[in-house]
This record gives structure tokens, C-alpha cells and sequence, in this order.
């Protein structure tokens, strides 16, 4: 499964250094994830923003959705941080929004430090 999606994440990838390189680190998540749309747009990138998903359990759909930060070529979640590092619990986020999407690639993307930390993860 290494080489799925692969030129589709490069690109994502590359988008984020842009984004970071431009708008450095320290700021909020919500300002790095508004540059990604833009980015998106400019790049004719078909994304979505806040996707929200629905959780079945026992054959019963939660009220609570989770949102993915973007789904981006239809089946990459792309969950973006501004943290000092990656912890358990965002891979266990990302592990777990893969898993609700039904999708087999995600990238954890972090634009906290002087350089971009992306870590990519296939299901």
C-alpha cells in the first residue's frame, strides 16, 4: 500500500511547507487550516473542510460526528496541529479517523516548530 495516493500526499505535503514557509510557526490551527483552503483552491485540489462523519454503534448512529480537518482528493484526511510535538493521542485520532472514513491514507501535519512535521499514515 506504500505507493497509494503517493503523488496525491506529495503534493499535500508541499502544500503545507508553502503555507508553513509563508506563515512560519506560532500561530493558531484555525489560521494554518484557512491558508490550506486557500492553497487548495489555487492548486485546483478537490477538498473538504470539517468533513463530519457519523459513528456507528451497534447498528445505531451517534448523535456526536467527528470532524476531519479536510478530506482532500476525496479520501485523504488531512488532520492539521499547531503543537509543540505529536503525541499518543493525535495518532490515535488520526488511527481513528481513518478508520471512520473508511479511508486508507491520513496525514498528521504539524506547523507548531521552525519546521513543518508531517507524518503520513496508511491503514
Amino acid at each position: 500500500m506504500e505507493g497509494y495516493r503517493e503523488q496525491e500526499t506529495y503534493k499535500i505535503i508541499g502544500i503545507c511547507m508553502e503555507v508553513h514557509r509563508i506563515l512560519g510557526p506560532g500561530l493558531l490551527e484555525i489560521v494554518y487550516k484557512d491558508a490550506l483552503e486557500i492553497e487548495f483552491k489555487l492548486n485546483n485540489i478537490p477538498y473538504e473542510r470539517e468533513k463530519k462523519f457519523s459513528i456507528d454503534y451497534k447498528g445505531e448512529i451517534l448523535r456526536s460526528k467527528f470532524n476531519a480537518d479536510f478530506v482532500v482528493c476525496e479520501d485523504i484526511v488531512l488532520e492539521v496541529k499547531a503543537v509543540k510535538e505529536f503525541c499518543n493521542e493525535h495518532i490515535a485520532q488520526i488511527l481513528n479517523y481513518l478508520k471512520l472514513a473508511n479511508s486508507e491514507i491520513g496525514l498528521l501535519v504539524n506547523f507548531q516548530n521552525k519546521s513543518l512535521q508531517y507524518k503520513r499514515y496508511a491503514l
